[in-house]
């Protein structure tokens, strides 16, 4: 792990002060990590929906579908990673 610092305003450090206080962190530095983090998630997240807007459309999805994603949702974890019937890998 590295260091890196950063200079606050009084009224940014109070604010990462009290949040750490009230949200159970152990060090300002803790806070700020989760803090990079759930940007990194928005941006992927973020990355995967203009993926999505910019892919072709499909045809329209019917309570079928959603259940086939449902089925495989709750498929063991293993399952998933078996071949199918006649599909090599």
């Amino acid at each position: 792990m590295t260091t890196m610092n950063i200079s606050l305003p009084d009224t940014l450090k109070d604010f990462v002060d009290a949040q750490v206080a009230q949200r159970g962190y152990s060090t300002s530095s803790e806070y700020v990590r989760e803090l990079i983090r759930k940007d990194q998630d928005r941006l992927r997240l973020r990355g995967l929906l203009l993926e999505g807007a910019a892919s072709e459309q499909t045809g329209a999805v019917d309570s079928n579908y959603f259940e086939h994603l449902r089925a495989l949702a709750r498929a063991p974890a293993r399952a998933a990673t078996r071949p199918k019937r006649g599909v090599k890998r």
